[in-house]
């Protein structure tokens, strides 16, 4: 199954929590057990790719590429069961080959077995014998430029840290739905229910699941009572601060967390580009019941938007970004990333940006996010956005201090905290 999986994800270039999701739903394995199997193995060697590869270029005779995508994902869970799972060599070697005959591939056995047989006779995972740059290359499975950039702009210590938390398996954390529920309620009934949980750290909000299971079988899915949103995503409506009862547009509302964060406690339009993307907002408003206070719209947020949609108390622009900040839940973005795309989408985060400065009433908010670590597409966006904006100030929320911030903007990174990495920026409309 996680050959399937992998071999989908690299043909179609579809992210590969979706992929996994459906291939799971598909086959309906009746053991728990065997769903976490295969998604540690589909997550593992895909954070561990670059690693894995250069291993294989050590003893295929043949170049990667030319490789057909089931044969090589093969070869990469073989090597990854080798060095970083607690599976016997032989086992390791044989349940990949048997796996490739399933999928059909008997052919391609002979290969794959006399491939990983030789790499299995290796001690121990070959250590890297370049510079600073290609050992974190080959230590953390990143890309070059995405190295050199993290170590410029955070420096050897912090960068490392990053580089490492990438390669962690995330927590599962959700959001109470507080029109329903407070999270110390919210918390006991989980608690009671049997669900091993703990309140977030930082969010006021959140809740930690540990080893959670099927997400829709849990206590309070079917009520609505809570929705999976990772913490620091959590933190960015935290820091938003905006009043209650205010008519707040979220520019940007794919998938929906904050859209229906926002509906707890406002009236909420939610815009998206991408029509298509409407519907799962929809469901999960009437989940947590929360679509009476949810107006959805096609929208293009880096063009003038619809009169119709009026002013706002507030706009919140979760813009579109490299989603640097969340490459341990999205390990095969590192791989498809281009240093070129920063430059690029924050073009289009500007473009979003002017757009909605425009429907801010005068004393309004104006917040923007993104789930990205790059500078270039955070804090030099707003610097930029200020300069030629004087009707705008920022202006940090109040009594939230334990926040982490930076220039008193909100600013999370991957590390021993344990959360993805997002950036947001409150702006006040003074005229």
């Amino acid at each position: 199954m996680a050959i399937q999986v992998l071999a989908r994800v690299a043909a179609t270039d579809a992210y590969l929590n979706v992929v996994l999701d459906t291939v799971l739903d598909e086959q309906k394995l009746k053991d728990p057990r065997d769903a976490g199997l295969v998604t540690e193995l589909c997550y593992g060697a895909t954070r561990r790719r670059m690693t894995l590869d250069t291993v294989l270029r050590k003893f295929a005779d043949r170049s990667l590429d030319t490789i057909e995508d089931r044969v090589l994902a093969a070869l990469r869970l073989g090597v990854y069961q080798l060095f970083f799972m607690r599976v016997p060599k032989h086992a390791a070697v044989g349940d990949t080959v048997d796996a490739l005959k399933a999928v059909g591939l008997e052919r391609a056995a002979g290969f794959v077995n006399a491939i990983l047989r030789r790499v299995s006779e290796l001690p121990e995972l070959p250590k890297s014998d370049g510079d600073e740059i290609g050992r974190l290359v080959y230590d953390t499975s990143h890309p070059a430029w995405l190295v050199k950039r993290w170590l410029r702009q955070f420096g050897p210590e912090r960068a490392s840290a990053m580089l490492a938390a990438d390669n962690d398996s995330p927590p599962v954390v959700i959001r109470a739905n507080t029109s329903k529920v407070t999270r110390d309620e919210l918390f006991a009934q989980l608690t009671e229910a049997g669900v091993a949980c703990r309140p977030a750290t930082l969010s006021p909000l959140g809740i930690v699941l540990d080893s959670p299971g099927r997400i829709e079988e849990l206590y309070g899915y079917r009520e609505g009572l809570w929705q999976v949103q990772d913490e620091a995503a959590q933190l960015v409506t935290v820091f938003a601060q905006i009043p209650a009862n205010a008519r707040v547009l979220d520019a940007c509302a794919a998938p929906g967390g904050k859209a229906c964060h926002l509906a707890q406690t406002n009236e909420v339009v939610a815009i998206d580009v991408h029509a298509n993307k409407l519907p799962k907002i929809d469901a999960e408003s009437k989940r947590l019941g929360l679509r009476k206070r949810l107006t959805l719209e096609r929208a293009d947020a880096s063009k003038p938007l619809p009169e119709s949609l009026g002013e706002f108390d507030a706009v919140l622009i979760d813009a579109p970004c490299t989603g640097l900040g969340t490459l341990r839940r999205h390990p095969e973005l590192r791989y498809r990333r281009q240093e070129s795309d920063i430059a690029e989408l924050s073009h289009l985060q500007r473009e979003i940006l002017e757009q909605c400065s425009l429907v801010v009433k005068p004393g309004g908010l104006l917040v923007f996010a993104v789930c990205s670590t790059d500078t270039a597409e955070g804090p030099d966006q707003i610097e930029m956005f200020l300069r030629s904006h004087p009707d705008f100030t920022t202006e940090p929320p109040k009594g939230l201090s334990a926040l982490p911030t930076w220039q008193g903007h909100l600013r999370t990174l991957p590390g021993p905290e344990g959360l993805d990495g997002f950036f947001a920026a409150r702006l006040r409309k003074m005229y």
